[in-house]
């Protein structure tokens, strides 16, 4: 007869399946974050050096395990100055999750003087307009975060929303065309921003820089950015650093009030 007491050395309890389950939560979501980037092959080295750490651990291998030790002591400094924008976006992601504001059980507005209802119309006719007129712009509208390190790189406006606002400031002779325009609740706060642009290594190269920001502020941000091509009209809209190509002004405007209104 086969005694079994040997196999019962290890003993899976919940607490270690839920465990399990949160490590690879934890793990996919980093990915997530830094796929496509040139930072994913650095996350796949770091990975499996600690894999062969936790092997040399299992084996005792004493000395060995030490000096893997001491690198990844020295190397989880490191690890935050090399992820040091994957680590803002992963914080962003759990900061402005709406995983509990879904069922309005935590759904509390901390701002007593709310912003005036955004004006969704003025900003579908302007890029209408612009994109029938080939005028290049990107608009940034704000969410949570209002950005205002972003707002505080260009020129402030502090205007109401308006149609004839707009294609003003991205009039290709105007001096406020050349940069992002940022919009909160129903003003524009500022022009000419200067905003991050995207690292990810599988962004079309076709495509320009108005693009690039706009991916690029989306993914270090909660924002909603509106593009419109300067070479071929395209009306294109970017969330969470997806961008989507060919927007009409009706797709846009669904897009817009599903957010905002």
């Amino acid at each position: 007869m086969v005694n079994l007491a040997i196999y019962t050395f290890i003993t899976v309890h919940l607490i270690d399946v839920v465990d399990v389950l949160l490590v690879a939560l934890l793990i996919y979501q980093l990915y997530y974050l830094i796929k496509g980037t040139a930072a994913i092959n650095i996350f796949i080295g770091i990975l499996l050096f600690y894999l062969l750490w936790i092997l040399v651990k299992a084996l005792n291998m004493q000395l060995f395990g030490s000096i893997l030790g001491k690198f990844i002591d020295v190397g989880f400094i490191a690890l935050l100055i090399v992820f040091q924008q994957e680590l803002r976006r992963f914080l962003l992601f759990i900061g402005t999750s709406d995983i509990f504001t879904k069922g309005k059980i935590f759904d509390f507005k901390w701002n007593m003087n709310p912003t005036h209802k955004m004006d969704i119309n003025a900003i579908v006719k302007a890029c209408k307009n612009m994109s029938e007129s080939k005028t290049g712009a990107i608009i940034i509208i704000t969410r949570n975060n209002e950005l205002k390190f972003y707002a505080n790189t260009g020129d402030a406006i502090e205007a109401k929303v308006s149609v004839r606002m707009i294609e003003s400031i991205f009039y290709k002779n105007s001096p406020l065309h050349d940069g992002a325009l940022i919009i909160s609740g129903n003003e524009i706060v500022a022009a000419r921003c200067v905003l991050p642009v995207t690292e990810n290594n599988e962004f079309p190269a076709h495509l320009g820089m108005r693009h690039r920001a706009a991916v690029g502020i989306t993914e270090n941000s909660d924002a909603i950015a509106v593009v419109v091509s300067e070479q071929t009209g395209e009306i294109s809209f970017s969330k969470e650093g997806e961008l989507k190509h060919g927007a009409t002004p009706e797709r846009l405007r669904e897009m817009l009030e599903k957010e905002f209104a």
